[in-house]
């Protein structure tokens, strides 16, 4: 497919704001106007504090692209968040666009309810080598599983049968006393770097200057051309 397609057919997906931890987020069948909206200020983000920036990127965090590239994208997300799945094409195509300059650093926030058991799904699914067609199939079934009236958490391990995980493994390493410190340690590192909304973005340790699709690619490019100079 032509890239241009692709990349607007990315941009017109985006049609709902981030999803609060406070707020409850509205379905994805309901009309983009009573979505949430997006981030928006006048004022650029504050950068960074030296503590926020050594907690962005933990040695479990996972990474999609190449593990040592130069530019360096930090996602915070909740595999229930409809925002975070209507970004996903984003985030492929700055890996597609990018694919030598470009890594994804993921963490995670648990800011629905049934987004823990997602969490530890995906962790074991890592350990199977199976993290990024997982948290995909997540992203694409997510109707199927992340109602937040009433999620089913049995549906995530079904649809991680469906794609090849040996789910009685994975039931038993979800359970495993590291997963239980990672969501710890996620925790703990969003409200030390005031992450409320997913997903959240940082590019190089640098926020967004406000919420959207165009501006996550703006700054990504922005950072490219900066490590080619």
């Amino acid at each position: 497919m032509n890239n241009k397609i692709v990349l607007l057919t990315c941009i017109l997906s985006i049609a709902l704001g981030a999803c609060s931890r406070d707020s409850e987020p509205t379905p994805a069948s309901a009309p983009p106007a009573s979505a949430p909206p997006p981030l928006m200020s006048q004022d650029p983000p504050e950068p960074l504090s030296p503590d926020s920036l050594a907690r962005l990127v933990r040695p479990h965090s996972p990474v999609l692209g190449v593990a040592k590239a130069p530019v360096t994208v930090v996602e915070v997300l909740d595999p229930a968040c409809e925002a975070c799945r209507a970004f996903a094409p984003v985030v492929h195509q700055l890996l597609f666009l990018y694919p030598d300059d470009v890594r994804v650093v993921v963490r995670f926030a648990d800011f629905h309810p049934g987004s823990a058991e997602a969490i530890r799904l995906l962790e074991a699914a890592r350990m199977q080598g199976k993290f990024e067609p997982m948290l995909d199939a997540l992203f694409e079934r997510q109707q199927e599983w992340a109602a937040h009236s009433a999620p089913d958490t049995a549906r995530v391990w079904q649809i991680a049968g469906d794609i090849g995980v040996n789910v009685a493994r994975a039931r038993k390493d979800a359970q495993a006393a590291s997963v239980d410190d990672l969501l710890r340690i996620e925790a703990e590192d969003l409200l030390a770097i005031k992450v409320e909304r997913t997903p959240t973005f940082f590019v190089n340790g640098k926020p967004l200057p406000t919420f959207g699709d165009q501006q996550l690619l703006d700054l990504v490019a922005s950072e490219v051309r900066n490590q080619k100079r």
